[in-house]
């Protein structure tokens, strides 16, 4: 049975699946590309996207989180390779008026699983910088690795995390798509509007990560 796909331009939902099963930070944007071996998703500058703010005691101790909208801040281009736990960004900010490449990004996560509304994914922790001219740092390093002592991942996930970062540096090295340049000069659609989150994007149930319990375990309750 064939799939459905979505058309360029269609508003969907990105949503990161929490370790109890819940919708938390999530992004609307627009379908650019949807086949066999890619989704790409445009998140563009203003974007209002719900991320988690810590909420503290009278004593400034945190006690919990909460979601909040905040504005995504550049232009982004993400690309999801369906089967895959990384996807590859691309944003570009603005100087001035004009629009300037910012560079890419390897986003280490679930591989993504389609809804009604859009995606499902949950993000892994550490990431990649690559900045234009393709040199590029680790980030989050120290957080995956003491998220891995403190148990929110089982003790060798980290290993495999590691890993799937390590794999997706090969295409960068290889200079292949989408590192080969050939996207750094992408606009999106100028009939495009920024989009919103569909109402209720928060109350469908979740679509879980079959794998899910090789990355958390059995993950406590919220």
């Amino acid at each position: 049975m064939t799939e459905a796909r979505w058309q360029p331009g269609d508003e969907v939902v990105l949503r990161y699946i929490t370790r109890q099963e819940r919708p938390g930070m999530s992004w609307p944007a627009r379908v650019v590309e949807d086949r066999d071996d890619l989704l790409a998703l445009f998140i563009p500058n203003g974007a209002v996207t719900k991320q988690w703010r810590g909420v503290r005691d009278s004593m400034g101790q945190p006690v919990t989180r909460e979601l909040v909208d905040i504005p995504w801040r550049r232009d982004t281009l993400r690309l999801m390779y369906p089967g895959e736990d990384y996807s590859i960004w691309l944003s570009w900010r603005d100087e001035d008026g004009e629009r300037v490449f910012h560079g890419y990004y390897i986003n280490v996560e679930e591989p993504f699983r389609r809804t009604p509304i859009g995606v499902d994914t949950n993000d892994h922790t550490l990431d990649v910088v690559v900045q234009p001219d393709l040199s590029w740092v680790w980030k989050d390093e120290d957080q995956l690795a003491e998220r891995a002592a403190n148990g929110v991942y089982v003790p060798d996930f980290a290993k495999r995390v590691r890993a799937t970062a390590e794999r997706a540096l090969e295409i960068l090295e290889r200079r292949d798509h989408p590192f080969d340049g050939s996207l750094a000069e992408w606009i999106p659609d100028a009939g495009w509007a920024i989009p919103r989150l569909i109402e209720g994007w928060n109350e469908l149930p979740a679509t879980l990560w079959p794998d899910r319990r090789s990355a958390y375990g059995d993950a406590p309750p919220a």
